[in-house]
């Protein structure tokens, strides 16, 4: 058997590559200040949540800290994070 050399760029292209499939998400982070009230509303308004759904949402931010919102193309979230922050909220981006 001969082993292929492999050089670092190559090996950077192929974890760039693996790495672009998988989604990214919009977190909102608990913060002191928004109503759990409002979080629900922003939910269901932003994302078309329906109330349920997105209560349960607000409390995994408010009892957990944080809640994965939405998820899809980087693009996609960090719009969805940039129209979070234009409600308020403290929203970040990462890939999953």
């Amino acid at each position: 058997m001969t082993a292929t050399a492999v050089s670092p760029a190559d090996v950077e292209e192929i974890e760039e590559a693996l790495s672009d499939d998988r989604p990214w998400v919009t977190i909102v982070w608990n913060d002191p200040i928004n109503l759990m009230s409002y979080v629900t509303y922003v939910f269901q308004k932003l994302f078309g949540y329906d109330r349920p759904t997105a209560r349960k949402l607000m409390l995994d931010v408010h009892e957990k800290g944080r809640a994965s919102v939405s998820n899809g193309t980087r693009d996609e979230m960090e719009r969805d994070a940039a129209r979070l922050h234009t409600y308020g909220l403290w929203a970040t981006v990462r890939q999953d």
